[in-house]
């Protein structure tokens, strides 16, 4: 009988998606390290990507907290005008039993998003002026990962499209400029989340709290 001596955790890596396990080998930059089970994209290292995800997420809560505030839509029917916000559209049924889904539709394109935004840059801003990490960096960047698949602007913005080719032929519709605020975040969440290279942050604020 011969011993088998354990494998380092920290010399191995798992896919989040379908859990196969590789010994870790760190990609060049501009290179990626694939799952060759399922493909998922384990690690994907960017010159100064700290910086570019900092800049994207400022620009997506800069955007959020103008498009909520901003006129969405202007409908003209019968002589009569009436404009919307983002936030006017999802509490339109606030009132009565439906108040928990309006709240809830709210959270979804509205502060879920932003809550992302702020945790990521909570999270990278020290990392990239290599400083400490913020307190709490590491349950902040987890909570911020946890909120990943409720962020739902562009679900949002999908069936606004559906709703307004429906309505087109009743009213006039003008968008307003929440409505190119509110397509241009749906870029940057999308751009924000393909820069994260997830393993670099956790290895970075790993390091960070070790030393």
């Amino acid at each position: 009988m011969t011993d088998t001596q354990p494998i380092p955790l920290d010399t191995l890596i798992v896919c989040p998606h379908c859990d196969a396990a590789y010994k870790l080998r760190r990609p060049g930059v501009g290179e990626r390290a694939k799952c060759q089970r399922c493909g998922t994209i384990l690690i994907s290292p960017r010159r100064k990507a700290g910086l570019q995800i900092i800049a994207v997420s400022l620009a997506v809560a800069i955007l959020i907290i103008a498009a909520t505030v901003s006129p969405f839509l202007t409908i003209n029917a019968g002589g009569v005008s009436n404009s919307v916000s983002i936030l006017d559209a999802a509490l339109a049924f606030s009132d009565g039993p439906l108040l928990a889904l309006a709240l809830t539709t709210a959270a979804l394109i509205i502060f879920v998003p932003l809550t992302r935004a702020l945790l990521s840059i909570y999270v990278l801003l020290p990392i990239v002026m290599d400083r400490p990490p913020a307190r709490g960096a590491m349950q902040a960047f987890r909570l911020s990962e946890a909120l990943r698949p409720w962020s739902m602007a562009e679900i949002f913005a999908i069936g606004c499209a559906v709703a307004l080719t429906k309505i087109t032929d009743l009213a006039d519709v003008a968008f307003g400029p929440a409505f190119w605020m509110f397509a241009a975040l749906v870029i940057l969440v999308v751009i924000q989340d393909n820069f994260v290279c997830r393993w670099s942050v956790w290895t970075s604020l790993d390091k960070t709290q070790k030393s």
